[in-house]
């Protein structure tokens, strides 16, 4: 362990922000630049005996969060960095997106304030690149087998990784321009800067994986050729249909999905647009939806010079502290208030949209909402609670509902799907085709990116073990494995 007593002697200390003042005018992270290093030896010696780490449980990967923490209080940083890298092969990416359920898990967590295991990471990771300690790591000799891997998002880039280092020969196949997936064009750069995927695909690279960006299985490529062409398909495409608003003036302009208003902020920074074909500056901007992109479109909203930004969720405010339902270690729904949400904005609990009002020439201009209670589970509008809100851009951000049917991937593949809209598959992550696996949000529905890794981890063992009987790829979790709650 690490310090015996640093839970006791020391309080807990994040990462610290740069000035909202600032940071609204750029689209760097908004994290203060080397503000952790010198704290973040002390937060990880919090880490306690505690004999189970729950942590363990709370990360789908199962980091082994005790020992790189003992690393990092030592700054035995090469060491911390070889442990943290043993179960996760993208530790800058969760370090920097990932809600944390492990701090939840955090056996501390009971009666103090839980260890910053995330940012114990992303410093332990950070610290690696700059020392030059990320090598590639390419593999011994090649099977002679090959491997198609459909999307690049974490699950996908995951997948390919393990595969590459396994000895297969692996090209991840990309519909869009850049390789990253969410991770590139839905993530905001003030989250996650991308030169750290760029330099993660530069590893790739190394290895030996290829990249084919711009092509779409299904639309590009028919599915059924792709998997002729290749011993083993992984598809990890996402789970990419957007759930929609059905309510008068939807066709409106000005109303948008959350994933074609924050991808054009992020073409902005890749230098593909000098200004985002569509933007909120001077617009009063409505999000609807509480989550992380709903978050994600208020804090690009401030930086393109909203004039008011308001979001709307249609569940109660959450509390601050656990609820005697949600117990540890299990994640709990938490009032969680994010670098965007510092940055201003107004939250509106409880309500639901009821039509959008528009001008002359079919702009919207106004949203109609009413509040909300909720009877036997179901949201219930109470009476006398409608109210118009001004709204000249409206984002939608209100998760997804499964796979992407339009494309013709699903229908090639003569894939089965579940109850849900997620692509069936077996515990070895094979679908119903053989020699067909899916990893990520394909299968397992919207979910973090911590599981997205896991996933393409496990997946990658199921298609070493077809294409070659057995496998020494770790497996962290089971296709039916799912967080842990109440």
């Amino acid at each position: 362990m690490a310090d015996p007593k640093g839970f006791l002697n020391h309080g807990r200390e994040v990462a610290q922000t740069r000035p909202v003042g600032e940071r609204v005018q750029d689209w760097n992270e908004v994290y203060v630049p080397g503000s952790l290093l010198p704290i973040i030896s002390k937060q990880a010696s919090r880490c306690m005996d505690c004999g189970i780490p729950f942590c363990h449980n709370g990360c789908p990967l199962g980091n082994l969060i005790p020992e790189w923490n003992d690393y990092a209080y030592r700054e035995d940083w090469s060491a911390a960095s070889e442990r943290l890298h043993a179960t996760n092969n993208f530790p800058e990416f969760t370090g920097r997106l990932c809600p944390a359920p492990c701090e939840s898990a955090c056996v501390l967590g009971i009666n103090q304030p839980a260890v910053t295991i995330k940012n114990v990471e992303v410093s332990i990771i950070d610290k690696a690149w700059d020392a030059n300690d990320v090598k590639p790591q390419a593999p011994e000799r090649l099977s002679g087998k090959t491997v198609a891997v459909i999307g690049s998002g974490p699950a996908g880039l995951a997948a390919a990784q393990q595969l590459t280092r396994a000895g297969h020969t692996v090209a991840v196949y990309e519909r869009a321009d850049r390789i990253g997936g969410l991770l590139r064009y839905g993530i905001p750069e003030f989250k996650m800067e991308k030169r750290h995927i760029n330099r993660r695909i530069e590893q790739m690279r190394a290895e030996g994986t290829k990249f084919r960006t711009g092509v779409e299985i299904g639309r590009d490529i028919d599915a059924a050729k792709l998997r002729r062409r290749y011993d083993a398909v992984v598809i990890a495409a996402g789970s990419t249909t957007a759930r929609d608003l059905p309510v008068p003036g939807r066709e409106l302009k000005g109303i948008y999905q959350a994933m074609e208003y924050l991808p054009l902020a992020n073409k902005v920074q890749e230098g593909d647009y000098v200004t985002t074909p569509v933007s909120a500056e001077g617009k009063h901007v409505v999000v609807i939806g509480g989550g992380d992109t709903g978050a994600d479109c208020v804090g690009t909203a401030h930086r393109q010079g909203a004039a008011s930004v308001t979001q709307l969720e249609i569940m109660p405010k959450p509390g601050e502290d656990r609820a005697p339902h949600q117990p540890w270690p299990t994640f709990p729904m938490l009032y969680k208030v994010t670098s965007a949400h510092e940055e201003g904005g107004e939250r509106v609990y409880a309500v639901n949209t009821t039509h959008f009002e528009g001008d002359e020439d079919g702009n919207v201009q106004a949203l109609h909402l009413v509040e909300v209670e909720f009877i036997e589970g179901r949201p219930t509008p109470k009476p006398g609670t409608e109210r118009k809100i001004p709204a000249q851009l409206v984002t939608l951000a209100m998760g997804f509902t499964g796979t992407d049917r339009e494309n013709g991937l699903v229908d090639q593949f003569a894939l089965e799907l579940d109850e849900r809209g997620n692509v069936a598959r077996d515990g070895e992550f094979q679908t119903n085709v053989p020699g067909v696996f899916v990893a990520g949000d394909a299968g397992r529905g919207q979910s973090l990116i911590v599981w997205a890794i896991a996933e393409g981890r496990s997946a990658a063992r199921g298609v070493d073990r077809f294409l070659t009987g057995a496998s020494d790829l770790p497996a962290p979790i089971r296709p039916t494995d799912r967080a842990l709650t109440v």
